[in-house]
């Protein structure tokens, strides 16, 4: 099994690579089996963090506010990257964020990697769960701050410790790495009735947004008015009333 690599996690808003944002990441570069280096940043989405993002996660708006440009955070973790291979629990999903978000930025990120769930699922077949808490319950691996990505980083390399300590001589194949694929989708910008809603909205709500409606993408702009109904309602026009004339003002 490889020995220097990049363990990582990241945390989103939601679950979808193209309609969904980059909320933080989260990793641990590994030398010689050891950790040496770490790198952890929020990310600015400029969308309000969805109310079940952060009660899973913790993190809230002013966190969120803190947090760097998209563009500029893949920038700094693929320099930390350096193009070794990377490691996670469930890594197709995280790395279809980056790489998205790599791609929407003007950047590029194609790895190989190892994915701890993909194992713990041929070589833990009888767990009823493995999830990455139930597999550091199983191993005493301390979880530190679950569902925040550098601490499920740091855990994810200890669970891929445990995992090949337990059974590299018996499967090394199962530690072999794989070519993470993921394509990029180029997104369409918002449209005109899009920014006009968006608009009535946010004013009928009297709601504070710090958003420039014209860098939303169409999916973004879609997400962002479901979210907006969600937490606040539609916007009710009042009822037209009958005028002197017996039609409907």
């Amino acid at each position: 099994m490889t020995k220097d690599y990049i363990s990582l996690d990241v945390e989103t808003t939601g679950l979808d690579p193209v309609k969904d944002r980059l909320l933080e990441i989260g990793a641990v570069k590994v030398t010689g089996g050891a950790v040496c280096e770490t790198y952890s940043t929020l990310i600015d989405t400029k969308f309000p963090v969805p109310f079940r993002i952060q009660e899973l996660t913790g993190i809230t708006d002013e966190m969120r506010r803190t947090g760097k440009e998209a563009a500029d955070a893949m920038r700094e973790f693929l320099a930390f990257c350096g193009g070794l291979p990377v490691v996670g629990h469930n890594i197709p999903f995280d790395f279809g964020f980056l790489k998205q978000t790599a791609y929407e930025a003007g950047l590029s990120f194609e790895a190989e990697g190892l994915d701890t769930l993909k194992i713990a699922r041929k070589l833990l077949p009888e767990m009823p769960s493995r999830t990455l808490a139930a597999l550091c319950s199983h191993y005493k691996i301390d979880p530190g701050n679950a569902h925040r990505a550098l601490s499920d980083a740091k855990a994810a390399h200890e669970l891929l410790n445990c995992l090949w300590k337990e059974f590299g001589e018996q499967d090394p194949e199962a530690f072999r790495l794989q070519t993470l694929i993921y394509k990029a989708k180029k997104q369409s910008p918002i449209t005109n009735s899009q920014k006009g809603y968006l608009k009535d909205l946010i004013k009928y709500h009297k709601i504070e947004m710090n958003i420039q409606t014209n860098e939303l993408t169409k999916r973004e702009a879609s997400r962002l008015i479901d979210q907006i109904i969600l937490q606040y309602g539609r916007i009710m026009r009042p009822d037209r009333k009958e005028g002197c004339n017996g039609f409907l003002q």
